[in-house]
């Protein structure tokens, strides 16, 4: 198998012996465009595909909806982001975990403020 133009060459051969070349269109996500870091982002925009697949899953919104919470993204960009969600979902979740996991883990390990520990000293906090 080859690549060529953006396309994923193959072949085999046919029981007869005869050679049978297959074209594979290569997956591209017109509106996803991936940063220096590889996160996922709608191209143009600084939304990231995650944030859009939170808002969608921890409020059940629709495309329409995240449209009318973001007009800014089109629906091609709004379904472009789900579609790219769907398509590495694994990879995009095992991330999503990771971040989750340094994000408690640095909130355990910091000290609180001063004015936290002033509340807490007035039965506040």
């Amino acid at each position: 198998m080859r690549i060529s133009d953006g396309v994923l060459m193959g072949g085999c051969r046919t029981a007869h012996g005869s050679w049978v070349i297959a074209k594979f269109l290569e997956m591209r996500y017109q509106h996803i465009e991936l940063n220096e870091d590889h996160v996922p982002s709608i191209a143009g925009t600084t939304m990231k595909v995650a944030e859009l697949v939170v808002e969608q899953q921890a409020y059940g919104w629709r495309p329409e909806e995240l449209h009318f919470q973001h007009p800014y993204l089109t629906l091609g960009q709004i379904h472009s982001a789900l579609a790219y969600y769907w398509d590495h979902r694994e990879e995009l979740d095992r991330d999503f975990r990771r971040r989750l996991e340094r994000a408690d883990g640095s909130r355990s390990e910091s000290q609180p403020s001063e004015l936290i520990e002033r509340l807490r000293g007035q039965g506040r906090g």
